[in-house]
């Protein structure tokens, strides 16, 4: 329980500081993917269900982007993230973040 509760602190925690910006940068959007790829495997490994890990991390990704149209590619990109059989956070990344 204590690892759960830690990694979901070190994720609010970096989503919080990128959601200070007024507009969605590219690099913005490219932190937020690493960001949702951290999530997602963390909780992975943790065990999480795939409708907690898309509720939880889909919040992150409402804070910190701040245009509708980025949201929507951040939640198709965190549900393709979800259904995939991969769980390495590198993987994650090198698949849905470059």
């Amino acid at each position: 329980m204590k690892k759960t509760l830690l990694a979901v602190a070190c994720i609010s925690v970096a989503a919080l500081a990128y959601a200070n910006n007024v507009s969605d940068s590219a690099e913005l959007v490219t932190q937020q993917c690493k960001i949702s790829a951290e999530a997602v495997g963390t909780l992975k490994h943790l065990r999480y269900g795939n409708t907690a890990i898309r509720k939880d991390v889909g919040m992150l990704i409402h804070q910190s982007l701040k245009t509708a149209e980025n949201r929507e590619i951040a939640n198709k990109t965190l549900n393709l993230m979800v259904d995939d059989k991969l769980s390495d956070v590198r993987s994650l990344e090198g698949k849905y973040c470059s």
